[in-house]
């Protein structure tokens, strides 16, 4: 997993939760790499999982809520650095589409080591938008985050469903319905 996603992670936890909680959780988790991240490392997923569960024990809050919360926070970096992705859609739903097709491939250019989640997607009508995501990483609220944030970002009102696709929550199917 790209240190990116460790290094934002550990933002959030310091803005929502405090250096001290930041600081618990990393030492709690006995990390391999001591919890220090570089953006453009590499580092194992499980210390992903590890620092989850000890934010989630330290605060009560459940997985998915925080997974749900740095989707929501993610979006916003993303926003910041990389509004190119965002500028060359016109809509949430060309955006959500170009995933797989634009955006992940351009990762794949700068980080050939990069392992992400995959979508595919389906557009039954104008309004609504079928979009199944498949990661080993379990991390269907993350995306649910990114998915709401996405239509806030275009300005436009939906309605999103997350519909389980496997008991081990590594498929994922979201129905983005749009409302006037």
């Amino acid at each position: 997993m790209k240190g990116l996603v460790f290094t934002e992670f550990l933002e959030m936890v310091e803005e929502r939760f405090g250096f001290e909680t930041m600081e618990r959780i990393i030492y709690e988790a006995d990390l391999p790499s001591g919890g220090a991240y570089t953006s453009v490392g590499t580092y194992d997923y499980g210390e992903m999982v590890s620092l989850l569960t000890h934010l989630s024990e330290k605060t009560k809050v459940s997985i998915p809520d925080i997974l749900y919360a740095y989707g929501l926070y993610l979006f916003s970096t993303f926003e910041r650095n990389y509004p190119t992705f965002l500028e060359s859609a016109t809509s949430a739903f060309d955006f959500l589409e170009s995933i797989e097709k634009y955006i992940h491939v351009e990762v794949r250019k700068l980080y050939p080591d990069a392992e992400l989640p995959s979508f595919s997607s389906n557009r039954p009508n104008d309004t609504t938008l079928e979009l199944m995501y498949m990661s080993e990483r379990k991390m269907g609220h993350f995306a649910l985050g990114l998915i709401e944030k996405s239509l806030e970002y275009y300005n436009e009102k939906a309605s999103v469903a997350m519909i389980p696709y496997s008991e081990d929550g590594t498929r994922v199917k979201f129905v983005i319905e749009k409302r006037n």
